[in-house]
């Protein structure tokens, strides 16, 4: 699950045992990446309440299957699978199609998004690559060229702040190897933003 040590659902008591009753899925299962964050329960309310507001708010005008995506290209360009095999099966829920998903993830794979997206969506994916491989090489021309594309600007925010979100999600995992045993893939919580609860 972790190379550091973690709390069980079972074994939580107090703010911790609280925290893991707002976000846990069907069987009292709570994902590894929120499990590691256990002997800090203050970083993992940080983490949900981050996680929640940058991919899952019902203001974010995005399409929360494009952000997904967002999410899955951002962990394949870091290399870490736990990042992309939870999104994945996400992206497909969202979808309702087994075969697009599969159709997106192989051009994400390739590095080719504009291959399953179009030109605006593959505009979104550009300025995530370039965030995430040289970050303090983007410009505001970067910016002009994603609102050329046709992104408003308080959409370039949620791009921005997705992307920058599976960066610090894929550095967690990496740092203490995280893995998917014994994690249920693909949920994610409810619309409302107090709504934690993976279902």
């Amino acid at each position: 699950m972790t190379w550091i040590e973690t709390v069980p659902y079972a074994r939580a008591r107090g703010r911790l045992r609280e925290l893991y009753d707002r976000l846990k899925g069907p069987g009292d299962n709570v994902d590894n990446i929120m499990l590691a964050h256990s002997l800090r329960p203050h970083t993992l309310e940080g983490h949900m309440t981050l996680y929640k507001h940058v991919l899952h708010h019902p203001h974010n005008t995005v399409e929360p299957w494009l952000l997904e995506v967002i999410g899955i290209y951002t962990s394949l360009l870091n290399a870490c699978e736990y990042c992309v095999e939870h999104h994945y099966a996400g992206l497909v829920r969202l979808l309702g199609d087994a075969t697009h998903a599969a159709r997106i993830r192989q051009a994400l794979e390739g590095d080719e998004p504009g291959r399953a997206l179009d030109p605006a969506q593959a505009a979104a994916l550009d300025y995530a690559r370039k965030l995430t491989r040289e970050a303090a090489s983007v410009g505001e021309a970067d910016i002009r060229a994603l609102r050329e594309a046709g992104w408003r600007d308080g959409e370039i925010l949620e791009i921005n702040q997705v992307t920058a979100y599976f960066n610090y999600a894929n550095r967690t995992v990496l740092g203490l190897g995280i893995d998917t045993r014994g994690d249920v893939l693909g949920l994610s919580p409810g619309g409302s933003a107090q709504d934690w609860q993976h279902r």
